[in-house]
């Protein structure tokens, strides 16, 4: 069975404080990669199989890679890119309000406890992602222009405007409205 340390030792693969451009771009190759090591894990954490690696702050950390980015990587364009967001939001809030494991890791690392609520369509969980988010504007290369706390505010403007995010309305079957539709065809980027 997989182990926390592998999935870590994968995601931050060139360190614990280095940022990839693969984690938010689509690259088949390293979504092929995931696939093949971890993609076994997602249906068991989505359903709490792995729950008790959120008992340490590198296995919470894991855990939510499995649930907030894989699913994006290997399920994209497809409601199962957001099926286990519920789950890994209540491991994201009992590891950072509760247990505070953020704290335990690098800022890098920090950012993908924050991203289950950045993810969110809730308003409530927008506005603890960009909190949680500016808490690491003192480390310079996370309050860079186009940084992860940039992006935080610009997730935030869009569930604010629409209640919703709009590119999600095809996969999950709603229909879009105007001014989504008119959003969209923009470019409807964050």
């Amino acid at each position: 069975m997989t182990q926390p340390q592998s999935i870590l030792a994968f995601w931050f693969s060139e360190g614990p404080d280095t940022f990839r451009k693969a984690w938010f771009l689509k690259d088949e190759t390293f979504d092929a990669s995931i696939r093949t090591a971890f993609g076994d894990l997602l249906v068991p954490a989505r359903t709490g199989a792995l729950d008790t690696w959120a008992e340490t702050p590198d296995g919470a950390l894991a855990l939510l890679l499995v649930l907030d980015q894989f699913p994006r990587n290997l399920h994209r364009g497809s409601p199962e890119a957001f099926a286990s967001d519920e789950h890994g939001r209540a491991i994201a809030r009992q590891a950072v309000l509760t247990r505070r494991f953020d704290l335990a890791v690098t800022p890098t690392q920090r950012s993908f406890f924050y991203l289950p609520f950045e993810h969110s369509e809730a308003p409530a969980d927008q506005d603890l992602a960009v909190a949680l988010f500016e808490g690491l504007r003192d480390f310079p290369a996370m309050a860079a222009p186009d940084s992860v706390i940039d992006y935080a505010w610009r997730h935030r403007t869009v569930i604010q405007r629409f209640g919703r995010f709009p590119h999600r309305n095809t996969p999950l079957g709603r229909p879009s409205t105007p001014a989504e539709l008119a959003w969209l065809a923009a470019g409807g980027g964050f």
